[in-house]
């Protein structure tokens, strides 16, 4: 689910292999021998990624379709878990030269975290890459300005998820200032539906109000993620950085959130707003893809905006420019030219279609080799209008190599009403420090 999707137990937690029909081999038979090589003379090679259904769907339909066109190469699939848990598998596997020859992951900070100098393999050579996005190409660069990742889906926002149908039956406009959204809310709550669905049993759920707010921030502040990286400038001393974390207090105070919240999971947010059991959901706009597996008579009935602000002629929206595709340096001969290979197909229109099998598009894809399937869902086609009106900023994570591991859990601290906004922040300042230290960036002693 993310940069920060799926953030993800530490190496005692086994992957999960599944081997796929499509590299040609029958189920639970996929085997590499001494030389490298997986069946009658094919290179085989593994791909990690992780658990959630979507991306198991597009990894499932995107090895399959590769495979069927390069029939000289194998490929298993493992998965781990989301969110710090997922995270700490892949530093692990990486540290421990255990990781598969490609991997899916975050880009942007997360991204950073991974020292991607040291642990994974340039991939500037790719075929098409200088036709990448340029925000995703600048997320997925290490320190020493090198490409170490190929697209993976698409790029998308983050905001709110709402309720189409109630917001026409309650005459409500789309909100852009944070007055207007609370003003819906009141209304919606009067009517006697939950204002808001939150997941807090899924905890980097919880992190949307924080982190879809960076538009706002960027706006009020258009120098805060160099501050920021340069450690002068902090969250619980920044009015407009404070505000995403005032806004999960505001939300719980005023009695917004839907029942069950503090046990919830994405499924049952995503069911909620999608079924008018809650009319809004801070989310990504690339989890919309699950509304076909868990509301799939309702997908049309959820909508999209950007997190509001405090001005309306400022309205725009904070993007996530896609995940990437990496090799680590682990990868050798045969094994690297293979995943190479693959990684580039990923960034075809037959690797888009294939990923779009698993994951329906939710925003514009990472190169121009990719066109959108004719038929989108409403959530892809509001997202897209913030692009092509160029009122979009990506996040934080993406501007800064900063982002504290505990973000996630000191959300939910301020959104069950353990910590105020204000101790929130400070709190949040506390992990990136430690975060930034630990990458030996100047200024945070």
């Amino acid at each position: 689910m993310t940069n920060f999707t799926r953030r993800p137990l530490i190496a005692a937690v086994a992957a999960t292999a599944l081997t796929l029909p499509a590299s040609g081999c029958a189920a639970g038979s996929l085997g590499t021998s001494e030389d490298g090589q997986g069946g009658a003379g094919k290179v085989s090679i593994h791909f990690l990624v992780d658990s959630g259904e979507n991306t198991t769907a597009s990894a499932k339909a995107m090895v399959a379709a590769f495979t069927a066109v390069n029939p000289d190469v194998s490929i298993t699939i493992e998965s781990r878990p989301g969110g710090s848990d997922g995270d700490n598998i892949v530093k692990t596997r990486l540290a421990t030269g255990d990781m598969p020859e490609v991997f899916h992951y975050n880009n942007g900070s997360l991204l950073q975290a991974l020292k991607p100098e040291q642990t994974l393999t340039p991939l500037d050579d790719l075929p098409g890459a200088a036709q990448f996005d340029r925000d995703f190409v600048r997320s997925t660069q290490g320190r020493d300005g090198k490409l170490y990742g190929g697209p993976w889906g698409t790029a998308y926002g983050g905001g709110i998820f709402y309720n189409v149908p109630l917001y026409s039956k309650l005459a409500l406009q789309i909100p852009k200032t944070w007055d207007e959204f609370m003003a819906n809310n009141e209304k919606i709550k009067a009517s006697g539906v939950a204002p808001l669905a939150q997941t807090y049993g899924e905890s980097w759920t919880a992190q949307l109000p924080v982190l879809a707010d960076y538009h706002n921030l960027k706006t009020a502040v258009p120098d805060f993620g160099e501050q920021y990286t340069a450690g002068r400038a902090k969250f619980a001393t920044t009015p407009a950085a404070l505000a995403g974390f005032q806004h999960i207090q505001e939300l719980r105070d005023k009695g917004y959130f839907m029942k069950g919240f503090a046990s919830a999971k994405l499924n049952d947010g995503l069911k909620a707003v999608a079924t008018g059991i809650a009319a809004h959901y801070p989310q990504i706009g690339e989890t919309a893809s699950g509304l076909k597996d868990v509301a799939p008579d309702h997908v049309d009935d959820v909508g999209f905006f950007a997190l509001p602000g405090p001005d309306a002629a400022t309205n725009g929206l904070t993007v996530w420019p896609g995940n990437g595709m990496y090799i680590p340096k682990t990868a050798e001969g045969d094994k690297l030219e293979a995943a190479k290979r693959f990684v580039a197909f990923s960034a075809t229109q037959p690797g888009c279609d294939a990923y779009s099998q698993g994951s329906p598009p939710q925003g514009p894809f990472l190169t121009p080799e990719c066109q959108l399937p004719a038929k989108v869902s409403q959530v892809a086609k509001d997202t897209q209008a913030y692009f092509r009106a160029g009122t979009t900023t990506p996040a934080l994570e993406f501007e800064s190599p900063v982002k504290g591991p505990a973000l996630e859990q000191i959300c939910i601290q301020v959104g069950t009403g353990q910590v105020d906004a204000t101790k929130g922040a400070e709190l949040y300042d506390q992990d990136v420090k430690k975060q930034a230290n630990q990458l030996g960036l100047p200024g945070w002693q």
